[in-house]
């Protein structure tokens, strides 16, 4: 049970007179003053209030009390999760010296004895492993990106912030993504997008707050195991968990009544169901009881949302083009990006999209090619048509994975042929969109690609950001769990990227 819930079922009449004297008090000197709102309050936060007490009931995703904490510059956000972890090197992290120590040691003093994964800990040699692929400056900006796996998202460079100096603890898969997915390697903590929906909820009662796509993957890929957790509540309540889309079939199972079975029919049905779950809950007071009824809610009305979400025949084939052939295929990168945009479009509060196979320990540029084949289109599209709707200065986008890649090559090396290791020491990560700067590149590394040089960033500060984007302050979101306030960005001292806002 809730703590919180629990305890309160707990108070006696004593104890509730005793410890509410003086909240009340507040409460009758507020009403006094003949009004609701907090002097003080800055003109933006007045209106923020005042809008809340407009929500009513028929909200169904209502933000919490005084969220958000300041105006936020995007409403929603779309991120796009490489599990894996992509090769910075190879991608973003343009390093030309590195032609010149082709199959050499890699000098110690780089190293600096840090710990390696039991991948390549029990090597005997560590060559250097350049690039095979190039790179060129593109857009306005300059930016180096590689032109030969990123051509389409060459085209969008001016629209991005890229931070080369990301860095992480973990250097194993389950962690590295669990704390990037939640701000902690330990299991239990919700996801970024179940912090999102209980803050701030969503602007369609049709649909759910927070919507995950898991989509198809190179099946000669190496496809790391993807946790519920990834897109999990934790402990907050369950309605806050992620929705996942299924790419076949139903987009959700149970989507459609059984046959002799009508919508009035079900009305009536969760009706009596609705009526059960609360005598239930007003006897025990547990909080899952009320999730239930607000999900089985939830569900009637998806089961006329979804599929108007789902269909895109109504899409321009200009748009349908845009995103490449793949996108009228359910399932596939592209037709889940689409779908992304139809629903940040229609109110939805979080959508990810977490693409596997990025895990290449050999083979890495046929492997890295086909990654990137399924997806560089899909998130240059993704931000085009966002722009050109009008939505992109309001949806926050993120591309990135759990860490990066080594210099040194895994296994056997040669000019066209190479593999490399979990790097967490650096890699790169892009945002775009709500309030970002476009065409900006955030740091430094060293010519190895191997430890940040300057302006690291902690990945914490990026979560950080991502709530600043949308109006949180991190260290006043929190959540008290086993008598701790608990927050996304954990107990250390996180910094939000300024540099890379508008």
């Amino acid at each position: 049970m809730d703590p919180l819930k629990q305890w309160q079922l707990q108070q006696t009449r004593r104890n509730f007179f005793g410890t509410s004297g003086l909240r009340l008090g507040g409460l009758v000197a507020g009403m006094l003053a003949g009004g609701s709102i907090v002097p003080g309050q800055s003109s933006w936060a007045q209106a923020r209030d005042a809008q809340a007490h407009d929500v009513g009931p028929d909200r169904v995703h209502p933000p919490l009390p005084g969220l958000p904490h300041f105006p936020p510059t995007a409403k929603s956000i779309i991120y796009l999760h490489a599990n894996g972890g992509p090769s910075q090197i190879d991608m973003w992290d343009y390093k030309p010296v590195l032609n010149d120590y082709f199959d050499k040691e890699l000098p110690p003093s780089v190293q600096g004895g840090q710990r390696l994964s039991t991948m390549t800990s029990g090597q005997t040699r560590f060559p250097v492993a350049p690039s095979k692929f190039n790179f060129r400056q593109a857009g306005e900006s300059g930016m180096w990106v590689n032109h030969d796996l990123l051509p389409f998202t060459s085209e969008i460079v001016d629209e991005i912030s890229l931070i080369k100096t990301v860095h992480t603890n973990a250097i194993n898969h389950d962690p590295a993504c669990t704390y990037v997915m939640t701000g902690s390697e330990i299991p239990g903590r919700p996801s970024v997008g179940a912090w999102l929906a209980y803050g701030l909820g969503s602007e369609n009662n049709d649909l759910p707050a927070f919507v995950v796509f898991t989509p198809q993957f190179p099946a000669d890929s190496n496809g790391q195991a993807l946790y519920e957790r990834m897109w999990g509540s934790g402990f907050l309540s369950t309605k806050y968990t992620g929705v996942a889309l299924r790419g076949s079939g139903d987009p959700v199972l149970y989507l459609k009544n059984p046959p002799g079975v009508t919508g009035n029919d079900r009305r009536t049905m969760l009706d009596s169901l609705g009526e059960l779950n609360q005598l239930n809950y007003q006897r025990l007071g547990d909080p899952e009881t009320a999730t239930r009824i607000a999900q089985y809610e939830m569900a009637f009305r998806m089961q006329t949302s979804v599929p108007e979400l789902t269909d895109i025949s109504q899409e321009t084939q200009e748009t349908l083009e845009l995103y490449g052939p793949d996108v009228t295929i359910p399932g596939t990168y592209a037709h889940s990006a689409l779908l992304a945009r139809r629903l940040v479009e229609r109110g939805v509060r979080a959508v990810q999209l977490l693409h596997r196979g990025w895990d290449q320990h050999g083979s890495l540029p046929y492997q890295l090619g086909n990654q990137c084949k399924q997806t560089d289109q899909a998130n240059a599209a993704l931000v085009k048509d966002l722009k050109r709707r009008g939505l992109l200065d309001s949806t926050l986008v993120v591309w990135g994975g759990e860490f990066g890649r080594t210099v040194y090559s895994q296994g056997t090396l040669t000019k066209e042929d190479y593999g490399r290791d979990h790097h967490p020491r650096n890699f790169c990560i892009w945002m775009a969109g709500g309030g970002v700067k476009g065409g900006y590149v955030h740091g430094e590394t060293d010519d190895f690609s191997y430890n940040v040089t300057e302006k690291p960033v902690a990945f914490n500060d990026i979560n950080a950001t991502i709530l600043h984007c949308l109006g949180i302050d991190h260290e006043r979101f929190s959540y008290r769990f086993q008598g701790l306030d608990q927050r996304l960005t954990g107990v250390e001292t996180q910094h939000v990227v300024r540099d890379v806002l508008r």
